[in-house]
């Protein structure tokens, strides 16, 4: 589907033509909206025998009642869809598809999306047709997801951003006019950095002493201590650890039994600690630590199970008796006690932020110490300061 700029109101118009081919010849309506928006749709196969067309095959008159059935619902104007026949699942299932063939999805994302759309979106929009969801059913589901069922707001939006994604494939594959879920407003939220939660030093050494193994030990405290993911942390090989460089380099994530890049897309490169240094070196001794073997592993070198390595994270948090943050929020720890010694570009570096906004939620968890007397300074009376600046003066004049 092309498109120029669109232009002062102008009248829409089409005409269908039939594009041939080595075996079939198929019919097409091109047709331009009253934006000035030229669109292209397939219409169906040229049907050449005698007789009614089979299903899918149309004769000039029956392209053309087709064109006119577009152009209508174009003029129509923003209160109408273009008819499309196509019930939200099958649009759900072409996006998915679309996703794992063109963007190349991984694993934790297909799951992510699959189940928003088994748990929230299919029971809200199974069996009803494309055209015939609006913005008001929308808005309507979206705030039923935190009046009736106690989602929070963040993950509404975060719904609502799925089944956006959903109708502007459809706009593109079926000649939707419009996507209405641009027309439904995501909740507003307020960033409240006092929610913002994390483990102290004296926390991670709770944790860790409530570990299961000293391997989950090893692990709690890295990934308090670099920031690294879980899935990377999984996939970390002992060539990735240079201990001469004091840096921990991050090539892939390990999700759902598939290794791929990390999350960013973009290899990194994380300092190590002295700390960090210390426990992996003691943590070498003990297990397979050629530069192939993977740092954290299970009893035959394989990967670690992800959903085990929670459920004993979990364990160790209520035998510690610490609140139940997130696995995830070992991740925050490290950036909220970089921010405080680095500046937000290495910061952004070391977590792997595709977007430095993303790193700027943790300037609210900075220490101010210093800044009281830096502002004291400046707002001393002139006076002081120039009597201030005199003593230095006569003290630096040579004798």
């Amino acid at each position: 589907m092309g498109s120029t700029a669109p232009t002062a109101s102008r009248s829409v118009s089409g005409h269908v033509r039939l594009r041939r081919g080595k075996h079939r010849s198929t019919w097409y309506a091109k047709w331009r909206d009253a934006d000035g928006f030229f669109h292209q749709d397939k219409l169906g196969l040229l049907w050449e025998d005698k007789g009614e067309p089979a299903e899918g095959y149309l004769r000039e008159k029956d392209a053309n009642a087709a064109l006119q059935a577009i152009l209508t619902d174009a003029r129509r104007g923003a209160s109408g869809q273009r008819r499309t026949g196509v019930t939200f699942e099958i649009a759900a299932d072409e996006w998915i598809a679309w996703g794992i063939r063109e963007r190349d999805w991984k694993p934790s994302s297909l799951s992510d999306y699959r189940s928003i759309l088994n748990a929230h979106l299919l029971p809200a929009f199974r069996g009803k047709r494309l055209e015939k969801i609006d913005a008001d059913q929308i808005e309507q589901w979206r705030d039923e997801l935190v009046d009736e069922r106690d989602l929070s707001r963040r993950t509404a939006n975060k719904m609502l951003i799925v089944l956006g994604a959903i109708f502007e494939r459809a706009v593109k594959t079926h000649g939707l006019l419009r996507n209405p879920v641009r027309e439904v407003p995501k909740f507003r939220i307020r960033y409240d950095p006092n929610a913002y939660d994390f483990f102290s030093p004296d926390e991670i050494e709770q944790l860790s002493k409530a570990a299961a193994s000293p391997q989950d030990r090893a692990i709690y405290r890295t990934a308090a201590f670099t920031g690294l993911r879980m899935g990377e942390l999984i996939a970390l090989r002992w060539g990735d650890v240079d201990f001469t460089g004091e840096a921990l380099h991050v090539y892939n994530s390990y999700s759902l039994g598939t290794l791929t890049a990390p999350k960013s897309g973009l290899t990194r490169t994380v300092p190590m600690a002295d700390r960090v240094q210390r426990l992996l070196k003691a943590h070498r001794k003990t297990v397979a630590n050629g530069r192939d073997q993977l740092v954290f592993s299970g009893e035959r070198g394989e990967y670690l199970d992800g959903s085990a390595l929670r459920r004993r994270y979990k364990k160790a948090l209520e035998d510690a008796k610490l609140r139940k943050l997130r696995f995830h929020d070992l991740r925050h720890t490290f950036g909220s006690f970089a921010i405080d010694q680095a500046s937000i570009v290495q910061v952004q570096a070391w977590m792997g932020h595709a977007d430095v906004q993303t790193t700027m939620k943790y300037m609210h968890h900075r220490s101010r110490a210093g800044d009281a007397r830096l502002l004291s300074a400046a707002f001393r009376p002139t006076q002081a300061k120039s009597a201030r600046r005199r003593a230095s003066r006569k003290a630096d004049a040579p004798a």
